[in-house]
């Protein structure tokens, strides 16, 4: 599967260059300035009939599209006057520092055709409507437009690699409790010896408790944050912001523990 989106991702990415080059009566991408990325989010969704799938990461827009999309979350109960639902399923998937940033609440969306969940790995930022239109910023580094695709193909293929991500998301519900249990002054720092690489001696020392205490908080700690080993966990608790990202990284063989 991770082989079928990355191969779907470069694709896209192939496609909507080609489209960029093209003259703009035969390009099939819309270019535009995201600034007013809010008001653009708003026209689409307002234009969705059936699905809206947003894969949101943390950056100067996130709160504009979050706020766009919370004002279109349909009641799940509500019917429109044809019997139908009142409004189209929307699928919010975003990284823990969008969560951070824009607080959403799980209890604001209750009962709403809105759906959010947390994804740890690297988002790109898109939104798809009825897998049909996309929206797509460019790339970190590579400007401050947004291109929106309307080849239908292009956002179908999107629309597979964000459904790959929201397979393997947690509930925004989920994400919560975690990180609120992994919040605890006790956790973090036993949360930085693991990023720290220190070994399990080293850090009971440091923590002035016994071995056997300091494993025993590290075990329940990587079942919490479904890690198989140290380095995944304090990898884990970093993407999940519940620790400040590195701009540097321990040397390897200081990571092996006794």
């Amino acid at each position: 599967m991770e082989s079928a989106l990355l191969q779907a991702r470069a694709l896209i990415e192939s496609t909507v260059s080609l489209h960029r080059t093209r003259p703009v009566r035969e390009s099939l991408v819309l270019r535009m300035d995201d600034a007013d990325i809010g008001g653009t989010v708003t026209r689409l969704v307002g234009l969705a009939r059936h699905s809206v799938s947003v894969s949101l990461s943390a950056g100067e827009s996130a709160s504009a599209v979050f706020d766009a999309l919370a004002a279109h979350a349909s009641p799940s109960k509500g019917r429109s006057a044809g019997g139908g639902a009142s409004g189209p399923v929307i699928r919010l998937l975003c990284t823990p520092q969008a969560v951070n940033s824009c607080r959403p609440s799980a209890e604001h969306f209750r009962d709403t055709r809105c759906e959010i969940r947390v994804d740890e790995g690297e988002l790109r930022g898109m939104l798809i409507v009825d897998s049909q239109v996309a929206l797509m910023p460019d790339p970190p580094g590579k400007g401050h437009d947004a291109a929106i695709i309307k080849d239908t193909a292009s956002a179908r293929a999107l629309d597979l690699m964000f459904a790959g991500s929201w397979a393997n998301a947690r509930s925004l519900a989920e994400h919560q409790r975690t990180s609120a249990r992994m919040r605890t002054e006790s956790v973090r720092r036993i949360l930085e010896q693991l990023c720290e690489g220190r070994t399990d001696e080293v850090a009971a020392r440091e923590l002035q408790v016994s071995l056997r205490t300091y494993r025993r908080h590290v075990a329940e700690i990587m079942q919490e944050l479904g890690a198989n080993s140290r380095f995944q966990a304090g990898a884990r608790a970093v993407e999940m912001a519940l620790l400040p990202q590195r701009t540097d990284t321990p040397d390897r063989e200081s990571r092996r523990h006794g």
